[in-house]
């Protein structure tokens, strides 16, 4: 399975999504920072599974059609940080899609995040994180996951490695920077939490029209992944 996570700089970068799906032939793309007025139904061979409605920055999942079939799509709103109070950014900062893998019949949740920004504390990004791991639960227990998107976490991403590996996460960087803009704020800003797949790779693509790099997740599923039998029936 390959998905693409791109932070689109206020939309800024939505021109390079058409060639980004082909060029890696990837299987999901997920958005952050989108004009969700603005989004076609189809990108190449992906579908849009749905948008947050009332972000100014919003979120968006896409899917191969022919690899899934999606059951259900939910959006979350998070613990709010003053930047989202003062400026109203983003009221969703959460969009998951539950999908079955047409080849497999693996059941598993992809989603989309996008954490507070820097001017908010790291302790009320981890909050928003396991938030957000939560609510994905909530979708059907037991399911895999996948969360990718804009995590605006640079720093000290050991001890948040620490933290996600004791509740049952692995988190994984991208192997090179996605932010690299200001001389201060560089790191890995983008990257990925799962839950029951093995990250395979997390590659950083060229530069954009974005400050941020998008990044190219392979993943596999884990050795005791439930297909879709195994797991909660999905929603009609």
């Amino acid at each position: 399975m390959r998905v693409i996570s791109y932070n689109l700089r206020k939309h800024h970068a939505s021109g390079e999504l058409v060639d980004l799906a082909r060029d890696f032939e990837i299987d999901a793309l997920c958005l952050q920072e989108c004009d969700t007025n603005d989004l076609p139904d189809t990108i190449g061979d992906l579908h849009l599974a749905d948008a947050t409605k009332g972000n100014r920055l919003g979120l968006a999942i896409y899917y191969r059609m022919d690899r899934f079939r999606a059951f259900e799509t939910k959006t979350f709103a998070l613990k709010k940080s003053l930047h989202d109070r003062v400026l109203s950014p983003a009221h969703e900062r959460l969009i998951g899609t539950r999908v079955i893998d047409n080849e497999t019949d693996h059941d598993l949740v992809i989603a989309s995040f996008h954490a507070a920004p820097l001017t908010a504390s790291n302790s009320l990004r981890r909050n928003q994180i396991h938030a957000a791991h939560a609510e994905l639960m909530s979708m059907g227990g037991g399911l895999m996951s996948l969360m990718v998107g804009d995590f605006n976490y640079p720093f000290f991403t050991k001890n948040l490695t620490a933290q996600m590996k004791d509740a049952g996460y692995d988190l994984t960087l991208s192997d090179r920077r996605t932010y690299t803009r200001y001389k201060v704020f560089k790191g890995h800003f983008d990257f990925a939490t799962s839950q029951g797949l093995n990250i395979e790779s997390v590659e950083t693509l060229p530069r954009g029209a974005s400050d941020h790099l998008p990044i190219l997740i392979s993943a596999e599923y884990g050795q005791d992944a439930p297909a879709a039998d195994d797991a909660e029936s999905p929603a009609a």
